[in-house]
């Protein structure tokens, strides 16, 4: 374990919140709408995606705060303290979000998608198509 990694974004979130306390704790519950801005570099790697289509969507929480090993899930300080891996808190060792969204539209090199709680400015590092089959598991139906 002892080579770094190194990322290089691929585009950039274009929403409507602009700061930390102004995102939702869970995109897909919110319903919120986001535009990705893909480098023109990769716009033939969009070939095949149509709106309806579901979407993994890898992001760098670029504004996360310092990692805390234990937390109360969402914040909710109600709740009982656990583990960090054991809830989807944006501040993590290594901050890399994994949301799954739904492509509304896309034009060019940008991509309409529901469910993306990410500031404005924040780095795209990826985008994955999701796969009935492939992405539950093994023994649940979809």
């Amino acid at each position: 374990m002892s080579q770094a990694a190194s990322f290089r974004p691929i585009g950039v979130v274009k929403s409507a919140l602009n700061d930390l306390d102004a995102a939702p704790p869970q995109g897909p519950e919110a319903g919120t709408t986001a535009v990705i801005e893909l480098d023109p570099a990769w716009s033939e790697g969009l070939e095949g995606l149509a709106p309806g289509r579901w979407l993994w969507v890898l992001c760098w929480f670029d504004q996360a705060k310092e990692p805390k090993l234990k937390v109360h899930p969402r914040g909710d300080r109600s709740r009982p303290v656990t583990g960090m891996f054991n809830t989807r808190s944006p501040h993590r060792i290594n901050p890399i979000s994994l949301t799954l969204v739904r492509l509304e539209a896309l034009e060019g090199n940008r991509l309409t998608v529901r469910g993306l709680e990410m500031i404005d400015g924040t780095p795209v590092l990826d985008i994955k198509p999701w796969v009935a089959g492939i992405d539950q598991p093994r023994g649940e139906k979809s």
